[in-house]
Protein backbone atom coordinates (compact mmCIF):
# COMPACT_ATOMS: atom_id res chain seq x y z
CA UNK A 1 0.00 0.00 0.00
CA UNK A 2 1.70 3.44 -0.93
CA UNK A 3 2.51 5.86 1.65
CA UNK A 4 -0.31 8.35 1.98
CA UNK A 5 1.33 11.34 3.28
CA UNK A 6 4.29 13.33 1.57
CA UNK A 7 4.31 17.48 1.49
CA UNK A 8 7.99 18.58 1.07
CA UNK A 9 7.31 21.76 -0.71
CA UNK A 10 4.59 24.05 -0.57
CA UNK A 11 4.79 23.94 -4.69
CA UNK A 12 5.32 20.76 -5.35
CA UNK A 13 2.62 18.80 -7.66
CA UNK A 14 0.12 18.66 -6.14
CA UNK A 15 -1.49 14.93 -6.35
CA UNK A 16 -3.72 14.65 -3.16
CA UNK A 17 -5.91 17.15 -1.37
CA UNK A 18 -8.38 16.95 1.31
CA UNK A 19 -11.80 19.24 1.05
CA UNK A 20 -14.62 20.41 2.42
CA UNK A 21 -17.64 21.46 0.19
CA UNK A 22 -20.12 24.16 2.34
CA UNK A 23 -22.67 22.53 3.49
CA UNK A 24 -25.90 23.25 6.09
CA UNK A 25 -23.53 24.24 9.02
CA UNK A 26 -23.70 27.60 7.05
CA UNK A 27 -26.95 28.18 7.32
CA UNK A 28 -27.15 27.92 11.14
CA UNK A 29 -25.53 30.87 11.06
CA UNK A 30 -27.39 34.27 12.27
CA UNK A 31 -26.58 38.00 12.87
CA UNK A 32 -26.12 37.69 16.60
CA UNK A 33 -23.84 34.64 16.52
CA UNK A 34 -21.48 35.65 13.47
CA UNK A 35 -18.54 36.99 15.97
CA UNK A 36 -18.84 34.15 18.42
CA UNK A 37 -18.65 31.64 15.23
CA UNK A 38 -15.87 33.80 13.53
CA UNK A 39 -17.56 34.99 10.25
CA UNK A 40 -18.20 38.73 9.47
CA UNK A 41 -21.31 37.55 6.90
CA UNK A 42 -23.65 35.22 6.16
CA UNK A 43 -22.97 33.63 2.85
CA UNK A 44 -25.72 32.21 0.27
CA UNK A 45 -25.57 28.46 0.80
CA UNK A 46 -26.49 27.67 -3.12
CA UNK A 47 -24.10 30.09 -4.69
CA UNK A 48 -21.13 29.07 -1.96
CA UNK A 49 -21.41 25.35 -3.26
CA UNK A 50 -21.53 26.18 -6.79
CA UNK A 51 -18.24 28.37 -6.23
CA UNK A 52 -16.88 25.49 -4.09
CA UNK A 53 -17.49 22.82 -6.68
CA UNK A 54 -15.34 25.46 -9.32
CA UNK A 55 -12.94 25.31 -7.20
CA UNK A 56 -12.81 21.44 -6.71
CA UNK A 57 -12.96 21.02 -10.68
CA UNK A 58 -10.08 23.34 -11.18
CA UNK A 59 -8.32 21.23 -9.28
CA UNK A 60 -9.75 17.91 -10.88
CA UNK A 61 -8.83 19.36 -14.51
CA UNK A 62 -5.12 19.40 -13.32
CA UNK A 63 -5.20 16.24 -12.34
CA UNK A 64 -5.43 16.24 -8.60
CA UNK A 65 -7.21 13.83 -6.40
CA UNK A 66 -9.99 15.50 -4.71
CA UNK A 67 -10.98 14.20 -1.09
CA UNK A 68 -14.01 15.48 1.36
CA UNK A 69 -13.88 15.66 4.84
CA UNK A 70 -17.11 14.61 5.68
CA UNK A 71 -16.64 11.40 3.52
CA UNK A 72 -13.12 10.47 5.08
CA UNK A 73 -14.91 10.73 8.76
CA UNK A 74 -17.88 8.53 7.47
CA UNK A 75 -15.47 5.82 6.05
CA UNK A 76 -13.14 6.07 9.94
CA UNK A 77 -16.57 4.96 11.47
CA UNK A 78 -15.44 1.11 11.28
CA UNK A 79 -17.83 -0.14 14.15
CA UNK A 80 -19.90 1.24 17.25
CA UNK A 81 -16.90 1.09 19.65
CA UNK A 82 -15.67 4.05 17.14
CA UNK A 83 -18.84 6.12 16.55
CA UNK A 84 -19.56 6.29 19.99
CA UNK A 85 -16.04 7.10 21.17
CA UNK A 86 -16.54 9.95 18.21
CA UNK A 87 -19.64 10.96 19.78
CA UNK A 88 -18.99 10.84 23.41
CA UNK A 89 -15.25 13.18 22.49
CA UNK A 90 -17.08 15.61 20.16
CA UNK A 91 -19.62 16.24 23.06
CA UNK A 92 -17.23 16.56 25.16
CA UNK A 93 -15.43 19.10 23.54
CA UNK A 94 -18.59 20.95 22.64
CA UNK A 95 -19.83 21.01 26.34
CA UNK A 96 -23.07 19.20 25.74
CA UNK A 97 -21.69 16.82 28.87
CA UNK A 98 -21.97 19.86 31.26
CA UNK A 99 -25.95 20.00 30.32
CA UNK A 100 -28.74 17.83 31.63
CA UNK A 101 -29.94 17.31 27.78
CA UNK A 102 -26.35 15.08 27.18
CA UNK A 103 -28.10 11.91 27.26
CA UNK A 104 -30.85 13.03 25.16
CA UNK A 105 -28.52 14.38 22.68
CA UNK A 106 -25.85 11.21 22.77
CA UNK A 107 -29.43 8.73 22.16
CA UNK A 108 -30.20 11.01 19.48
CA UNK A 109 -27.00 10.97 17.97
CA UNK A 110 -26.33 7.32 18.28
CA UNK A 111 -29.55 6.56 16.52
CA UNK A 112 -28.32 8.05 13.10
CA UNK A 113 -26.55 6.62 10.41
CA UNK A 114 -22.86 7.14 9.94
CA UNK A 115 -23.47 9.56 7.12
CA UNK A 116 -26.28 11.60 9.13
CA UNK A 117 -24.40 11.23 11.87
CA UNK A 118 -21.17 13.11 10.77
CA UNK A 119 -23.29 15.87 9.13
CA UNK A 120 -24.85 16.16 12.27
CA UNK A 121 -21.87 17.08 14.15
CA UNK A 122 -20.72 19.23 11.60
CA UNK A 123 -23.88 21.31 11.15
CA UNK A 124 -25.21 21.16 14.36
CA UNK A 125 -28.19 20.70 16.00
CA UNK A 126 -30.73 23.46 16.83
CA UNK A 127 -33.14 22.93 19.70
CA UNK A 128 -36.15 23.29 17.53
CA UNK A 129 -34.73 19.90 16.04
CA UNK A 130 -35.59 17.51 19.26
CA UNK A 131 -38.45 17.77 21.79
CA UNK A 132 -37.19 17.99 25.43
CA UNK A 133 -38.83 15.62 27.53
CA UNK A 134 -39.29 16.08 31.01
CA UNK A 135 -39.16 19.24 33.59
CA UNK A 136 -37.11 21.99 32.97
CA UNK A 137 -34.29 23.78 35.33
CA UNK A 138 -34.52 27.44 35.94
CA UNK A 139 -30.53 27.67 34.25
CA UNK A 140 -31.90 25.37 31.21
CA UNK A 141 -34.88 27.96 30.64
CA UNK A 142 -32.39 30.38 30.42
CA UNK A 143 -30.62 28.68 27.71
CA UNK A 144 -33.33 28.20 25.74
CA UNK A 145 -32.59 31.93 24.82
CA UNK A 146 -29.57 29.96 22.87
CA UNK A 147 -31.18 28.05 20.18
CA UNK A 148 -28.38 25.36 19.60
CA UNK A 149 -27.45 22.11 21.39
CA UNK A 150 -25.04 21.55 19.37
CA UNK A 151 -22.74 24.46 17.74
CA UNK A 152 -22.81 24.23 14.14
CA UNK A 153 -18.57 24.11 12.50
CA UNK A 154 -19.27 26.82 9.79
CA UNK A 155 -15.61 27.39 9.03
CA UNK A 156 -14.98 23.34 8.36
CA UNK A 157 -14.63 24.32 4.76
CA UNK A 158 -10.84 26.01 5.78
CA UNK A 159 -9.58 22.22 5.90
CA UNK A 160 -5.91 23.82 5.78
CA UNK A 161 -6.30 24.79 9.99
CA UNK A 162 -7.17 22.30 12.11
CA UNK A 163 -4.09 19.77 10.30
CA UNK A 164 -1.23 20.17 8.28
CA UNK A 165 0.82 17.84 6.39
CA UNK A 166 4.57 18.26 6.73
CA UNK A 167 7.00 15.99 5.42
CA UNK A 168 5.73 12.28 6.04
CA UNK A 169 3.85 13.07 8.84
CA UNK A 170 0.98 15.35 10.49
CA UNK A 171 0.08 18.29 12.84
CA UNK A 172 -2.82 18.20 14.24
CA UNK A 173 -3.77 21.36 15.64
CA UNK A 174 -5.02 22.88 18.47
CA UNK A 175 -7.19 25.57 17.00
CA UNK A 176 -7.06 29.05 18.97
CA UNK A 177 -10.56 29.92 18.87
CA UNK A 178 -13.29 28.02 21.08
CA UNK A 179 -15.71 27.83 17.99
CA UNK A 180 -13.27 25.68 16.21
CA UNK A 181 -11.72 23.32 18.67
CA UNK A 182 -13.33 20.46 17.61
CA UNK A 183 -12.62 20.89 13.84
CA UNK A 184 -9.69 18.51 14.32
CA UNK A 185 -11.19 15.90 16.04
CA UNK A 186 -12.46 14.80 12.87
CA UNK A 187 -8.74 14.64 11.44
CA UNK A 188 -7.72 12.53 14.59
CA UNK A 189 -10.21 9.84 13.81
CA UNK A 190 -9.25 9.78 9.93
CA UNK A 191 -5.92 9.29 10.65
CA UNK A 192 -6.18 6.87 13.52
CA UNK A 193 -8.88 4.73 11.69
CA UNK A 194 -9.54 5.47 7.96
CA UNK A 195 -8.31 2.29 5.68
CA UNK A 196 -6.21 4.52 3.75
CA UNK A 197 -3.98 6.42 6.70
CA UNK A 198 -4.30 3.99 9.65
CA UNK A 199 -2.27 0.90 8.63
CA UNK A 200 0.99 3.05 8.25
CA UNK A 201 3.18 4.31 11.13
CA UNK A 202 2.27 8.23 10.63
CA UNK A 203 4.52 10.25 12.61
CA UNK A 204 2.15 12.97 14.88
CA UNK A 205 4.54 16.69 14.71
CA UNK A 206 1.62 18.56 16.78
CA UNK A 207 -0.80 17.11 19.18
CA UNK A 208 -4.01 18.97 19.63
CA UNK A 209 -4.45 17.90 23.10
CA UNK A 210 -1.24 20.42 24.21
CA UNK A 211 -2.20 23.61 26.08
CA UNK A 212 -0.97 26.23 23.31
CA UNK A 213 -2.29 26.52 20.19
CA UNK A 214 -1.16 26.13 16.33
CA UNK A 215 -2.75 26.70 12.92
CA UNK A 216 -2.44 24.79 9.38
CA UNK A 217 -2.84 28.55 7.89
CA UNK A 218 0.40 29.48 9.76
CA UNK A 219 2.59 26.37 9.02
CA UNK A 220 4.59 26.70 5.29
CA UNK A 221 6.62 23.53 4.02
CA UNK A 222 9.15 26.09 1.87
CA UNK A 223 11.39 23.26 1.62
CA UNK A 224 12.21 19.47 2.15
CA UNK A 225 14.43 20.83 5.08
CA UNK A 226 12.67 24.26 6.14
CA UNK A 227 9.17 24.88 7.83
CA UNK A 228 8.16 28.20 7.80
CA UNK A 229 5.73 29.33 10.90
CA UNK A 230 3.72 32.40 11.60
CA UNK A 231 3.86 33.65 14.91
CA UNK A 232 0.23 35.02 14.73
CA UNK A 233 -3.16 35.40 16.66
CA UNK A 234 -3.51 32.01 15.94
CA UNK A 235 -0.70 30.15 16.57
CA UNK A 236 1.93 30.84 19.29
CA UNK A 237 5.56 30.58 19.68
CA UNK A 238 5.28 27.66 22.66
CA UNK A 239 3.31 25.50 20.14
CA UNK A 240 5.89 26.36 17.21
CA UNK A 241 8.93 25.29 19.74
CA UNK A 242 7.16 22.27 20.48
CA UNK A 243 6.14 21.72 16.70
CA UNK A 244 9.67 22.04 16.22
CA UNK A 245 10.88 19.43 18.68
CA UNK A 246 8.53 17.00 17.71
CA UNK A 247 9.56 17.48 13.72
CA UNK A 248 13.63 17.28 14.58
CA UNK A 249 13.50 14.54 16.73
CA UNK A 250 10.84 12.34 14.22
CA UNK A 251 12.88 13.41 10.91
CA UNK A 252 16.55 13.85 10.49
CA UNK A 253 15.38 15.62 7.19
CA UNK A 254 14.27 18.79 8.75
CA UNK A 255 16.64 21.36 9.85
CA UNK A 256 14.92 24.50 10.71
CA UNK A 257 11.66 25.99 11.36
CA UNK A 258 11.30 29.76 10.71
CA UNK A 259 9.23 31.69 12.60
CA UNK A 260 7.51 34.55 11.24
CA UNK A 261 5.76 37.04 13.50
CA UNK A 262 2.99 39.03 12.02
CA UNK A 263 0.44 41.33 13.20
CA UNK A 264 -2.13 40.03 15.44
CA UNK A 265 -5.55 41.09 14.05
CA UNK A 266 -8.62 39.97 12.24
CA UNK A 267 -7.19 41.02 9.06
CA UNK A 268 -3.79 39.23 9.48
CA UNK A 269 -5.57 36.20 10.90
CA UNK A 270 -2.45 33.29 9.52
CA UNK A 271 0.67 33.40 8.03
CA UNK A 272 -0.76 32.35 4.62
CA UNK A 273 -3.08 35.30 4.12
CA UNK A 274 -0.16 37.50 4.02
CA UNK A 275 2.73 35.72 2.69
CA UNK A 276 2.45 32.60 0.30
CA UNK A 277 5.08 30.49 -2.15
CA UNK A 278 4.09 30.53 -5.89
CA UNK A 279 7.78 29.13 -7.71
CA UNK A 280 11.14 28.01 -6.45
CA UNK A 281 12.14 31.18 -5.71
CA UNK A 282 8.99 33.99 -6.43
CA UNK A 283 6.56 34.58 -2.84
CA UNK A 284 3.46 36.84 -2.57
CA UNK A 285 3.56 39.38 0.71
CA UNK A 286 1.25 41.48 1.61
CA UNK A 287 3.63 44.73 2.42
CA UNK A 288 1.85 46.00 5.75
CA UNK A 289 3.76 43.31 7.50
CA UNK A 290 7.39 44.72 7.34
CA UNK A 291 8.33 47.79 8.80
CA UNK A 292 10.77 50.78 7.72
CA UNK A 293 13.11 49.16 5.79
CA UNK A 294 11.58 45.75 5.51
CA UNK A 295 12.23 45.02 9.04
CA UNK A 296 10.54 42.11 10.76
CA UNK A 297 10.69 40.09 13.87
CA UNK A 298 11.75 36.52 12.33
CA UNK A 299 13.37 33.84 14.45
CA UNK A 300 15.42 30.84 12.90
CA UNK A 301 15.06 27.79 14.98
CA UNK A 302 17.54 25.04 14.22
CA UNK A 303 18.03 21.44 15.30
CA UNK A 304 20.89 21.35 17.63
CA UNK A 305 23.06 18.02 18.21
CA UNK A 306 20.08 16.37 20.30
CA UNK A 307 16.48 17.46 18.79
CA UNK A 308 15.29 19.02 22.05
CA UNK A 309 18.49 21.46 21.88
CA UNK A 310 16.69 23.70 20.04
CA UNK A 311 19.25 27.14 18.62
CA UNK A 312 17.40 30.23 17.65
CA UNK A 313 18.81 33.30 16.53
CA UNK A 314 16.83 36.20 15.07
CA UNK A 315 16.49 37.95 11.83
CA UNK A 316 15.12 40.90 10.64
CA UNK A 317 14.55 40.64 6.69
CA UNK A 318 12.47 38.71 4.81
CA UNK A 319 13.94 38.46 1.49
CA UNK A 320 17.90 37.84 3.24
CA UNK A 321 16.09 35.29 5.45
CA UNK A 322 14.69 33.14 2.86
CA UNK A 323 18.14 33.43 0.81
CA UNK A 324 19.36 32.23 3.34
CA UNK A 325 17.74 29.47 4.62
CA UNK A 326 16.28 28.20 0.74
CA UNK A 327 20.38 28.60 -0.17
CA UNK A 328 19.45 31.20 -3.00
CA UNK A 329 20.83 33.92 -4.83
CA UNK A 330 17.81 36.12 -4.86
CA UNK A 331 14.17 35.94 -3.86
CA UNK A 332 11.33 38.25 -5.59
CA UNK A 333 8.65 39.09 -3.66
CA UNK A 334 5.19 40.22 -4.93
CA UNK A 335 3.08 42.80 -3.28
CA UNK A 336 -0.41 42.21 -2.67
CA UNK A 337 -2.51 44.81 -5.00
CA UNK A 338 0.92 45.84 -6.54
CA UNK A 339 1.68 47.59 -3.44
CA UNK A 340 -1.05 50.43 -4.01
CA UNK A 341 -2.18 51.18 -0.56
CA UNK A 342 -5.79 50.95 -1.16
CA UNK A 343 -5.77 48.13 -3.57
CA UNK A 344 -3.17 45.88 -1.43
CA UNK A 345 -6.11 46.53 1.86
CA UNK A 346 -8.65 45.75 -0.67
CA UNK A 347 -7.50 42.66 -2.12
CA UNK A 348 -5.42 41.55 0.83
CA UNK A 349 -8.84 41.66 3.07
CA UNK A 350 -10.10 39.50 0.18
CA UNK A 351 -7.19 37.20 0.28
CA UNK A 352 -5.41 37.86 -2.82
CA UNK A 353 -1.75 36.71 -0.80
CA UNK A 354 -3.59 33.55 -0.28
CA UNK A 355 -2.78 31.62 -3.19
CA UNK A 356 -2.58 27.60 -3.80
CA UNK A 357 0.17 26.28 -5.77
CA UNK A 358 -0.49 23.10 -7.65
CA UNK A 359 2.45 23.03 -9.28
CA UNK A 360 6.03 25.44 -9.50
CA UNK A 361 4.94 28.64 -10.81
CA UNK A 362 1.17 27.66 -11.00
CA UNK A 363 -1.34 29.28 -9.16
CA UNK A 364 -5.52 29.04 -8.04
CA UNK A 365 -6.17 32.54 -6.74
CA UNK A 366 -9.63 34.53 -6.66
CA UNK A 367 -10.94 36.10 -9.68
CA UNK A 368 -12.18 38.85 -7.25
CA UNK A 369 -8.22 39.94 -7.05
CA UNK A 370 -7.57 41.09 -10.28
CA UNK A 371 -4.27 43.53 -9.27
CA UNK A 372 -2.93 40.90 -7.28
CA UNK A 373 -3.32 38.28 -10.47
CA UNK A 374 -1.75 40.68 -13.13
CA UNK A 375 1.02 41.01 -11.26
CA UNK A 376 1.70 37.48 -10.67
CA UNK A 377 1.22 36.91 -14.22
CA UNK A 378 3.74 39.76 -14.75
CA UNK A 379 6.21 37.67 -12.88
CA UNK A 380 5.83 34.60 -15.35
CA UNK A 381 3.16 32.28 -13.00
CA UNK A 382 0.23 30.75 -14.64
CA UNK A 383 -2.94 31.78 -12.83
CA UNK A 384 -5.98 29.71 -12.77
CA UNK A 385 -8.70 31.62 -11.21
CA UNK A 386 -11.94 30.71 -9.14
CA UNK A 387 -15.37 32.06 -8.64
CA UNK A 388 -15.12 33.57 -5.28
CA UNK A 389 -18.08 36.23 -4.55
CA UNK A 390 -19.63 33.95 -1.42
CA UNK A 391 -16.48 32.09 -0.71
CA UNK A 392 -14.63 35.22 0.12
CA UNK A 393 -17.61 35.84 3.28
CA UNK A 394 -15.51 33.38 4.96
CA UNK A 395 -12.47 35.60 5.20
CA UNK A 396 -10.09 32.87 3.66
CA UNK A 397 -8.43 31.83 0.02
CA UNK A 398 -7.67 28.62 -2.03
CA UNK A 399 -4.84 28.18 0.14
CA UNK A 400 -6.98 28.49 3.35
CA UNK A 401 -9.71 25.88 1.27
CA UNK A 402 -7.23 22.96 0.74
CA UNK A 403 -5.22 20.74 2.93
CA UNK A 404 -2.80 18.61 0.69
CA UNK A 405 -1.76 15.30 1.27
CA UNK A 406 0.23 14.28 -1.01
CA UNK A 407 2.84 16.41 -3.67
CA UNK A 408 5.09 15.32 -5.74
CA UNK A 409 8.92 16.35 -4.14
CA UNK A 410 10.81 18.78 -6.48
Amino acid sequence: MKYPLNVTSEIGELKTVLLKRPGNELENLTPEYLEVLLFDDIPYLPAIQKEHDYFATALRNQGVEVLYLDTLVTESILNDEIRMSLIEEFLHEGHVTETSSYEMIKEYLTSLSKDKLVATLMHGIRKNELERKGRKHLYEMLEDLDPFYLYPLPNLYFTRDPAAVVGNGVSINRMNRSARQRESLFMQYIMKHHPRFSPHDIPLWFNRDGAYSIEGGDQLVISHDTVAIGISARSTAQAIENFAVNLFRGNDQYKRVMAVEIPKSRAFMHLDTVFTMVDHDKFTVHPAIQGPGGEMNIFILERGDKPEEIHIERRDNIVKALEEVLNLKEVTLIPCGGGDNIAAAREQWNDGSNTLAIAPGVVITYDRNYVSNDLLRQHGIEVIEVLSSELARGRGGPRCMSMPIYRENL
